[in-house]
């Protein structure tokens, strides 16, 4: 635009210039379109890409909003299973849409123990050394442990369950048997533990970084930030979990043999290896997000040759299961299949039984559309390319004008203004929302320096990047301009965090 425009920045890509200003620095990439087209087809409009300000106009560094956080990863019910992953990712700009996560992180969770893949999703900012998730217990093999609050809220749940159960097997220990029932527990989730660090040693056995293991409500979950490679990978990956709960319970078994029976520990020790067996039984289930699904996922995908096709027939075998679940775990409890006298089971018992299946039967169907929405996300992230997104550049001295600059900019229907030295070398960008907030009046007195972000390592992107390690490049530092460079280091333009996000967004909307 010209300096009478109202938007203050340069003119959209799609404006192309008839004639290319004769004084471009050297440093500028020769190659480069005379104007990269926008993303959307039209340049945006400054507003709807401004990035949050504070009172004195500084940019408060909007940047990719956190996955999950996965990660990226929601939880499946009470057991235990490897979660889909990469959980359900959102967008890569701080405005972006709320998108599904979990996952991104997210990461589709599963039930007690889950390996849960927080891709992180394509949006999220820098990844903290703690990504936290409640009160850290621990770092084996290097990853963090940590307890969320709502697992103090299921513990006291199964301490009054429990404890009403000993009330009836061991009516001599009185208020006591509520001590004993929290014991059993927090020995219950050290199993489910177990059962997530399995799902941990075998991720970093095949070289997949574990963001964390987070214990919840029901369960807990394995945050694994990569895909594995192979069918095979992902059906091991899955399988360990399930197989280290039924080892469990058979230690269990076999401790109970020298133990009376109708003692504390013989009860303890019953208790935990029938909770270990529900927990390998039910994430051995053929479906998303739980381990038995990951499984199914791994044997269709060796089949067909597509890990799409694999997650599309896991997902939906994952909805029919909620659905059994949601129909299916009421009758069975009514009918007494699942043990006790149906004559004994009250009304509060029906709506409690309702209310679980409701709950898991949610969090099934959930973790299995967010692995469909992951899968998908992950067939267009090739699409994601830093040169095909970039818009051209103009370098501009520390001390020219903004009008100036500007005028360089239409020239040569660039849309974005990087500040460099004497020599052409990069130094710093000019902000897009620091050039809207400059009146028209004031834009021959104000140099680009002063509108401008210092450029740090971490926000020079290659322009051959693209997919997952682009957005992984852009999360590591958040910003809201990006400088492209050739491998020669030649700058080849901008990248707005706003046109990926764009991008992201339309990939998600497309078909698969």
């Amino acid at each position: 635009m010209d300096e009478s425009g109202g938007s203050g920045q340069p003119r959209s890509g799609n404006d192309r210039a008839t004639d290319r200003h004769e004084g471009q620095p050297p440093r500028t990439d020769p190659s480069h379109p005379e104007a990269t087209p926008d993303t959307t087809g039209s340049g945006p409009a400054p507003e709807e890409q401004a990035p949050a300000e504070d009172a004195h106009g500084r940019d408060t560094g909007a940047k990719p909003s956190d996955v999950s956080d996965s990660s990226d990863s929601s939880v499946s019910p009470g057991v235990s299973g490897t979660p889909d992953p990469s959980g359900t990712p959102d967008p890569p700009a701080g405005r972006a849409p709320a998108a599904p996560r979990g996952r991104t992180e997210a990461s589709s969770g599963n039930t007690g123990g889950g390996a849960g893949t927080g891709v992180g999703g394509p949006r999220g900012p820098r990844r903290p050394k703690d990504p936290g998730g409640g009160l850290l217990m621990g770092r084996p093999f290097g990853v963090p442990v940590y307890v969320a609050p709502s697992w103090f809220l299921v513990a006291a749940l199964i301490t009054w369950v429990f404890g009403g159960q000993l009330d009836r097997v061991l009516p001599e220990l009185g208020a006591a048997r509520y001590l004993v029932s929290l014991f059993f527990a927090v020995a219950f989730y050290a199993s489910v533990l177990v059962h997530e660090l399995a799902h941990t040693v075998a991720a970093l056995r095949f070289k997949l970084p574990v963001r964390r293991i987070q214990l919840q409500f029901f369960g807990g979950v394995s945050e694994i930030e990569k895909e594995a490679e192979t069918p095979g990978r992902e059906f091991v990956l899955a399988f360990v979990g399930p197989l280290l709960s039924l080892v469990l319970a058979g230690v269990f078994y076999l401790a109970m043999s020298p133990v009376e029976p109708g003692t504390v520990p013989g009860v303890l020790l019953a208790g935990l290896m029938i909770s270990n067996l529900i927990v390998a039984a039910f994430n051995l289930l053929p479906g998303l997000p739980l381990d038995g699904g990951r499984m199914l996922r791994a044997v269709v995908w060796k089949i067909t040759g597509t890990p799409m096709s694999g997650t599309v027939a896991a997902a939906w075998v994952g909805r029919a299961l909620a659905i059994a679940v949601l129909i299916g775990l009421p009758l069975l409890t009514q009918t007494g299949a699942l043990g006790g006298d149906p004559e004994d089971i009250g009304g509060m018992d029906t709506v409690t039984d309702a209310l679980l299946a409701a709950i898991l039967a949610a969090i099934i169907w959930t973790g299995a559309g967010n692995s469909l929405r992951m899968a998908r996300l992950r067939e267009h992230l090739p699409e994601l390319r830093a040169r095909a997104l970039t818009r051209r550049a103009v370098p501009v001295e520390t001390d020219t004008p903004l009008s100036e600059a500007l005028r360089r900019a239409n020239e040569v229907g660039a849309r974005a203004l990087v500040v460099v030295d004497a020599e052409g070398e990069p130094l710093s960008l000019v902000r897009e929302a620091a050039i809207v907030g400059v009146p028209e009046h004031r834009r021959p007195w104000v140099a680009v320096s002063g509108l401008a972000q210092d450029l740090t390592e971490g926000m020079r992107v290659s322009a051959e990047l693209s997919g997952e390690e682009l957005l992984d490049v852009l999360r590591a530092t958040p910003a809201t301009e990006y400088l492209v460079v050739e491998d020669t280091g030649a700058i080849y333009g901008v990248l707005s965090a706003a046109d990926v996000e764009r991008a992201f967004v339309r990939a998600m909307a497309r078909p698969s």
